[in-house]
């Protein structure tokens, strides 16, 4: 038996090498290519793209995309009540496509030319009332780049002021600020299921800076 792995390997050794591959590991450069690409529908939020392209590799293959103007995802915080166990503002509403109510952070479109914390400011008064003095970038993400083009940029709001919010005809919201120990709580208890609110409040609990 030792003889016969032996001369297997010996074989597939040669293989290699008459093809030419070998057994390093693969390392990927440059940037991929569009070849040409069509708009196969069009709608209010997005639209879809049937794309040819050369991608990194000598891949060539079509693509469909769902293509996105990207979103603000507010982070919205409260170190003045507890700075020890900061609230964070949630909101609650029915979500159509996951056929449930979800909790999650405000968040919503950016507007073509929009810049990002000038959206985030729109999004979190329409949503939800609030104000924030300070501004900062969080972190960055794509909800699914397999096949969309979303880029989800989460900005961290402090300094907070509470208002009058002014939703959507077609929007429902709850709003409720939450003790992020809560939040920890539910999001290890498996009851928070929205992305963009494990990423941002998990991201936030792991490089905020705990008072003395």
């Amino acid at each position: 038996m030792a003889v016969k792995k032996a001369s297997r390997k010996t074989a597939s050794a040669k293989k290699s090498s008459a093809t030419g591959q070998t057994n390093q590991p693969l390392k990927l450069t440059g940037r991929g290519r569009t070849l040409s690409s069509k708009t196969v529908f069009k709608g209010k939020v997005f639209w879809v793209t049937q794309d040819e392209v050369a991608e990194p590799g000598g891949v060539r293959a079509t693509r469909e995309v769902i293509r996105h103007n990207g979103s603000v995802v507010i982070l919205a915080v409260d170190t003045r009540s507890n700075p020890a166990d900061p609230g964070i503002l949630l909101i609650r509403q029915w979500r159509h496509a996951a056929n449930q109510f979800l909790l999650e952070l405000p968040a919503g479109r950016i507007e073509p030319g929009e810049k990002l914390i000038p959206s985030g400011r729109r999004e979190l008064l329409e949503e939800t009332g609030y104000r924030a003095r300070k501004w900062s970038k969080h972190t960055k993400y794509f909800a699914s780049p397999g096949f969309l083009s979303e880029a989800m940029h989460i900005l961290l709001a402090e300094d907070l002021t509470a208002g009058q919010a002014a939703p959507e005809d077609d929007e429902k919201i709850e709003i409720h600020m939450t003790p992020l120990s809560e939040i920890l709580r539910l999001i290890h208890a498996g009851k928070i299921h929205d992305g963009k609110t494990l990423i941002g409040v998990l991201y936030y609990a792991s490089h905020r800076k705990t008072p003395a």
